[in-house]
């Protein structure tokens, strides 16, 4: 009797459960959106923001020592220590080696262009463009044009086993050179393949292979500094603890996050007599990014769910009042507060499941149209997340409805059949 009545109610009053079922579905619908965006947007963050640079860089531990005696820096002037080139492939063996997007390793050195009548001081800056490494049986390709894509060249790339170089454009203009021209640095030809346009300090340069600055500054394979690009997950609390500090198990979770400072501390253990750390204004920016775009989520998730209540308080407080008689003949016949408002629950859980089935498929659609459209690529809802939604969806029908069945035990039966409740 008691599904029987369920079903008569839903037959009977069509168009009220719909627009009840239609308010639920779209409430749902934008929280499952909202939610799997939410869960699946660090990385695609992460992704975007790798776009504007490295996060990471790796220096020689012997630039972080000062020897100082009464104030006074005995640090012996120079150049700096360098890391050994041969080292590089170390960064794809540590433990989040497939977070590693790419990296560039740098080397400046102070030459001398042009004739002897016109000779400039510049700054050259020896890299990898697209270079190919080999780590144990894995071969990548890494360097600026991964590190760096808003790097603009007019003409080509060099190739990084040539004698080939860019030439800023703020350089080129000065020096009347162009793509295919040569120019003389340190007294060796070099071949100009392209115009490069950074917007930087660059333009003032020349970037040629890592391998023609070691040569001009004499130390092969020498290495100033790593830049490197990762996927991180924004810092938290727990993230800028010390790792010496920590207990074992706490290392390990450490350690198994992906964390710029975790990815760093291992990357100092790969690369020997190194020191690597975030730059700390792209991490934190990436972080700011994040929980903005996270908290404008929640926001319009709790505005549909709110909207969504009001809707059903609206259709079910209608419904309930046009079944006044029923409640009273109910009530008439003995059924307790109880039994009238296990009813409309009952009621109001199915409409809250039919909502929320039909809500969650919805909202996975659009979640994966926001991934196209923003991200360029698709955000996939777990089915982990259907019983999350469902139960969502039923704390909105109920919420909407709890003053409607509240109204509708209080009914007294003789009111209620006269019509006058």
């Amino acid at each position: 009797m008691f599904f029987r009545m369920v079903y008569e109610s839903f037959r009977r009053q069509k168009r009220r459960k719909l627009l009840a079922g239609v308010a639920v579905t779209l409430g749902v619908a934008v929280a499952t959106a909202m939610i799997g965006v939410a869960t699946d947007i660090g990385d695609k963050i992460s992704r975007e923001l790798r776009s504007y640079g490295a996060n990471l860089v790796v220096t020689p531990q012997e630039d972080t020592v000062d020897v100082e005696i009464g104030g006074v820096n005995l640090k012996p002037p120079s150049d700096g220590a360098f890391l050994n080139e041969a080292d590089l492939p170390k960064i794809k063996e540590i433990f989040w080696r497939n977070n590693i997007v790419g990296f560039a390793p740098m080397l400046l050195v102070n030459v001398k262009v042009g004739g002897p009548s016109d000779t400039k001081v510049v700054t050259l800056l020896g890299t990898y463009f697209s270079k190919r490494l080999k780590s144990g049986t894995q071969e990548f390709v890494t360097g600026v044009r991964i590190t760096n894509p808003w790097w603009k060249v007019q003409g080509s790339w060099p190739d990084d086993n040539s004698n080939e170089v860019l030439l800023g454009e703020r350089l080129a203009a000065k020096l009347h050179r162009r793509p295919g021209d040569r120019i003389d640095v340190n007294g060796r030809e070099l071949r100009i393949a392209g115009i490069l346009s950074t917007g930087s300090n660059e333009d003032e340069g020349i970037d040629a292979p890592l391998a023609v600055a070691q040569q001009i500054v004499g130390k092969p394979g020498a290495v100033r500094r790593i830049y490197v690009s990762a996927l991180t997950k924004p810092e938290d609390a727990f993230a800028r603890r010390d790792p010496k500090s920590l207990s074992p198990a706490d290392l390990e979770r450490w350690s198994c996050s992906p964390y710029a400072q975790s990815i760093a501390y291992q990357l100092q253990g790969a690369i020997p007599h190194s020191r690597a750390e975030q730059i700390r204004q792209v991490a934190q920016n990436e972080g700011t990014v994040l929980s903005r775009i996270k908290g404008l989520m929640l926001l319009l998730t709790v505005a549909a769910l709110f909207a969504s209540a009001l809707a059903v308080s609206a259709a079910m407080a209608t419904a309930i009042f046009e079944r006044r008689h029923e409640v009273g003949l109910m009530k008439a016949l003995g059924a307790d507060n109880a039994t009238v408002a296990s009813l409309f629950f009952a009621e109001a859980t199915l409409l809250a499941i039919l909502g929320g089935l039909i809500g969650f498929a919805g909202g996975a659609l659009l979640a994966r149209k926001i991934g196209l459209a923003v991200f360029a690529s698709e955000i996939t809802i777990q089915p982990v997340l259907l019983p999350v939604i469902l139960a969502i969806a039923v704390a909105v029908t109920f919420a909407g409805s709890a003053a409607a069945i509240l109204r509708a035990v209080r009914f007294d039966p003789v009111f209620a059949l006269r019509g006058e409740a």
